[in-house]
């Protein structure tokens, strides 16, 4: 019996350090956001602020002190704040094919007149909510004269490929013919190609 009475007693031992183990940690919890508390007090002039800012983002983001409110802002505002001009046009690619992601398989500038389809790949950089790409396809030797135009709308978060496609159900007349990329309206890149047997 001596002996079971000392394990009961080692048991109970056990058992109490283990309880004051877990109310220690649980201390510490309770004691940090009583100090992150007097930090949150601190800035209490600047906390109707920050309330001011999030419905009005372009025009009390930079007037903040920014201690507490940028992060918030820079993570979900900064780039719908400024998405016409945080993206550009790194690359326009010709072709006559493109793979299943629309970005041209076979890259050329020489087209034969029974060409039914001609690509223009456009890889752009940057982040943007909405901004607008045109493709304007024009017969250089037919007095730069344009025959087909189109627009897609971007928005993306990094860099993105977009691909314009002009088709001819006929032959192409033989010459030299350009596509000129424009984003938001103001053009960007142009790339010249020619059609010949």
């Amino acid at each position: 019996m001596n002996v079971q009475a000392r394990n009961t007693a080692l048991y109970c031992a056990t058992l109490a350090g283990l309880l004051m183990l877990s109310a220690c940690g649980k201390n510490e919890q309770a004691a940090n956001p009583p100090a992150a508390a007097p930090a949150a007090t601190a800035p209490v002039p600047a906390a109707p602020t920050p309330a001011a800012t999030t419905p009005a983002p372009p025009a009390s983001v930079p007037a903040t002190d920014g201690n507490t409110p940028a992060p918030a802002a820079t993570s979900g505002k900064s780039a719908s704040v400024q998405p016409a001009n945080d993206i550009k046009v790194a690359a326009v690619t010709i072709g006559s094919a493109v793979d299943a992601s629309h970005i041209i398989s076979k890259v050329q500038r020489r087209f034969a007149p029974t060409d039914k389809a001609i690509y223009a790949s456009v890889t752009t950089l940057g982040n943007t909510d909405h901004a607008s790409l045109s493709a304007n396809w024009s017969y250089v030797d037919g007095k730069d004269q344009s025959f087909s135009s189109t627009t897609e709308s971007v928005a993306t978060d990094g860099p993105a490929t977009t691909t314009f496609k002009v088709q001819n159900p006929n032959a192409w007349p033989e010459g030299q013919y350009k596509v000129v990329i424009s984003l938001n309206g103001r053009p960007v890149a142009s790339e010249n190609f020619e059609v010949r047997s």
